[in-house]
């Protein structure tokens, strides 16, 4: 098994994220690797122009609490929260993979099939077609 030294994990309000944080925290754990949390709050062209899609307060307790989580473990883990426009999540996702030099990109899937997230354009599929690393899907 490879191991990874830094892990980003994108994380979001669904029911999957408890499961993407504690593999991270395993990952993270087999060679004391650093984490960096991110959660990208889209952005959504509406008649005052680009709304965001979930309050501040929101957007950063998605991070907070999982840097926490990761912390209590015993994980050396930071986080942020960054805007996209609708639609742009992923590009903001390996963009930040980037920036922090990640081994790995650790993320849900809100479990729709292959076939339906093509179909759809889920963020994960997307992620998956635009990173040079590996990416690690959590269902």
């Amino acid at each position: 098994m490879p191991v990874y030294e830094r892990l980003l994990v994108a994380v979001d309000h669904s029911d999957v994220s408890p499961r993407v944080i504690a593999a991270a925290k395993d990952l993270a754990c087999l060679a004391k690797g650093k984490v960096w949390v991110l959660h990208v709050r889209e952005r959504e062209f509406g008649r005052l122009g680009l709304t965001p899609s979930e309050p501040d307060e929101e957007a950063q307790a998605a991070v907070r609490d999982a840097v926490d989580t990761l912390i209590q473990a015993g994980v050396d883990a930071q986080g942020e929260m960054r805007e996209a426009i609708y639609g742009h999540a992923a590009r903001e996702i390996v963009k930040d993979a980037h920036e922090h030099d990640a081994d790995i990109i650790i993320m849900g899937s809100r479990g729709r099939s292959d076939l339906a997230g093509l179909v759809l354009g889920s963020t994960a599929h997307k992620v998956i077609h635009l990173s040079d690393r590996p990416v690690l899907i959590v269902r």
